[in-house]
């Protein structure tokens, strides 16, 4: 069983991969950017993948959040990992003209990088570990926002951990494939839906199908339809499985009051078998 991940090694997609890594999956495949990462599983080239969906100071992952909602996968799994940012680069105690990482990366470290580093130019990566990488293979002058793993796989030395502007740093993964996961008893779903209108309180109605159930939504979100200007998609995830009640006949009625509605996937919650 092959599992994809947003590579090379070294990246916190890295890390979260290698949680389900002997217990599922037997060999780890990287790939170098996010939609390369899913559309391997839609290709059959490995049996599904782990990619970020959410970080907790920059939010969600758009790209994946998309994705899920064009292709036709389904979320299998979800785990959490603390984050450290680190800089990065061949000598300690160099000047750095030049510092590299993935976007998130950056922006989850704005506010050191402006204070410490003002003058240096940011240059992005397709991930922390290729921007490691990237150190790597350049002169001096030249750092990194990467893991500690990264750092060591790639012979680099660590300048300062604990970079990121809120000491609070969680990124979710997703482990996304296809089928569907049975019911735990203490699962998680995540579903896509549009309205057949925009009106008012047309949103309201949606959520007060979940309200009078007593279910919780852990997770509501938008994203642009890619139809027309202010026609938008809506992400939910939400405590139970879709085919248990009661959450399985509020799917039901949602069937009759949207235009669109699809289950991302129900899931095991990180912590009972997800991490």
């Amino acid at each position: 069983m092959k599992l994809g991940y947003l590579g090379p090694p070294g990246t916190f997609s890295h890390q979260a991969a290698q949680r389900w890594l002997h217990r599922q999956f037997d060999i780890l495949v990287d790939y170098s950017n996010v939609m390369e990462t899913l559309m391997a599983v839609v290709k059959g080239q490995v049996d599904a993948a782990v990619v970020p969906v959410e970080n907790s100071i920059e939010g969600s992952v758009t790209l994946t959040m998309d994705l899920l909602a064009q292709e036709q996968l389904n979320i299998l799994g979800e785990t959490v990992l603390d984050i450290n940012h680190c800089l990065v680069s061949k000598e300690k105690e160099e000047p750095l003209a030049v510092i590299v990482s993935h976007p998130q990366a950056l922006a989850q470290c704005r506010g050191y990088l402006q204070k410490y580093y003002p003058h240096a130019r940011l240059e992005q990566a397709e991930s922390t570990a290729h921007a490691a990488q990237l150190v790597a293979a350049r002169p001096r002058g030249w750092g990194a926002i990467s893991s500690r793993y990264a750092a060591e796989y790639n012979n680099l030395v660590v300048r300062e951990e604990g970079l990121a502007d809120f000491a609070y740093n969680q990124t979710r993964f997703l482990l996304v494939g296809r089928g569907k996961v049975a019911p735990t008893g203490n699962d998680k779903t995540s579903l896509v839906f549009s309205l057949p209108q925009d009106k008012p309180g047309g949103l309201h109605a949606i959520l007060w199908e979940f309200a009078r159930k007593n279910i919780n939504l852990t997770r509501i979100e938008s994203r642009p339809s890619k139809k027309e200007l202010g026609q938008y998609i809506f992400f939910i995830d939400c405590e139970g499985h879709q085919d248990t009640a009661p959450l399985k006949q509020v799917l039901e009625i949602l069937k009759e009051k949207t235009s669109l509605l699809r289950v991302l996937g129900s899931y095991s919650v990180c912590g009972n078998g997800g991490s």
